[in-house]
């Protein structure tokens, strides 16, 4: 079955880095792999949208692009419920206390998401807003 062309399905593999910090161990989830299709042990689907195209833009042009998954509740076990290439998304995620890993996206998303957006356009800009209070509007004259 074939996905709309704005979805891909990601599979993704869960690992944890452990540092030493003055005696002390410190672990922490990171994504040890990602790739496309369903094979792995986690299977997320990244599904790009119209309102976030300034987003997708903004992160193709980064020097690193990446991928978001979120994770659950901060300070819980890592258990990725959700992937975006939006960063605005995966900041209204972690001002949600939950938890957010990411990974460096494959070249062949990249390609797909510069295909979206070839498609369906850029973000439109937002119109300009008015200076004044006032301004625009027809003023009435004195007789």
């Amino acid at each position: 079955m074939s996905l709309p062309d704005n979805r891909r399905t990601l599979s993704l593999t869960l690992g944890e880095e452990r540092t030493r910090i003055k005696g002390f161990v410190s672990r922490r989830p990171v994504i040890r792999d990602l790739v496309p299709g369903d094979a792995g042990p986690c299977s997320l689907t990244l599904q790009l949208t119209l309102t976030e195209r300034a987003a997708y833009r903004f992160n193709l042009t980064s020097d690193h692009p990446r991928l978001f998954v979120r994770c659950g509740d901060a300070g819980q076990a890592a258990v990725p419920s959700a992937i975006t290439a939006s960063q605005d998304v995966a900041a209204s995620w972690m001002d949600g206390e939950q938890q957010v890993l990411d990974v460096a996206m494959p070249v062949a998303i990249q390609a797909w998401i510069e295909g979206y957006l070839a498609r369906h356009g850029e973000a439109p800009e937002e119109g300009r807003k008015k200076k004044r209070k006032g301004a625009g509007r027809a003023r009435e004259l004195a007789p």
